[in-house]
């Protein structure tokens, strides 16, 4: 019987590992290269989406922060415009009640003004009349005519007399 060694060499064994070689470098040359710059670009692409997506989102959040400062602060400007309005109507109406308190006042010193005319002025017409009925008295007592200058000099006289008197209305 004869015996087989254990490891036989094997020309065979050479050309496929000769082939595998040469095919190893010509697809390292031509295609490995090829597929591990597409793999690096895409996996630049997937790493700048990502960077993108966070600046995008810090930008956003910016802008949201800012947002709100602004609107806290239009917030504030509407309550301090609100307050000097009210300030502000508050003073105005002060100012219209003073002014119509000026208007009363002026109206009541005029109408004071006014009754103490019109109480002159009574007072003189009851003096006329009281002069005109003594003078009507004393013509029918004495039963005579008496003349204008006669009877400008008698309400005179009656009209001191009746001046120095204090007369009530």
């Amino acid at each position: 019987m004869h015996s087989a060694p254990l490891i036989s060499f094997n020309w065979t064994l050479v050309m496929v590992l000769i082939t595998f070689l040469v095919l190893y470098f010509i697809l390292k040359k031509f295609f490995f290269e090829k597929v591990r710059a597409f793999m690096l670009a895409r996996e630049q692409k997937v790493t700048d989406a990502f960077d993108n997506a966070d600046a995008v989102s810090r930008v956003a959040e910016e802008r949201l922060e800012t947002y709100n400062l602004k609107l806290a602060d239009i917030e504030s400007e509407r309550r301090e415009v609100l307050r000097e309005a009210k300030l502000q109507a508050d003073e105005n109406a002060r100012e219209i009640i003073r002014n119509a308190e000026a208007q009363a006042s002026k109206i009541l010193t005029q109408a004071e003004k006014d009754i103490l005319r019109e109480r002159e002025h009574a007072l003189q017409d009851m003096r006329d009349q009281i002069a005109m009925l003594s003078i009507y008295a004393a013509e029918k007592i004495l039963e005579q005519k008496l003349d204008a200058g006669q009877q400008q000099t008698i309400i005179n006289k009656a009209l001191e007399n009746a001046g120095n008197s204090n007369w009530k209305i």
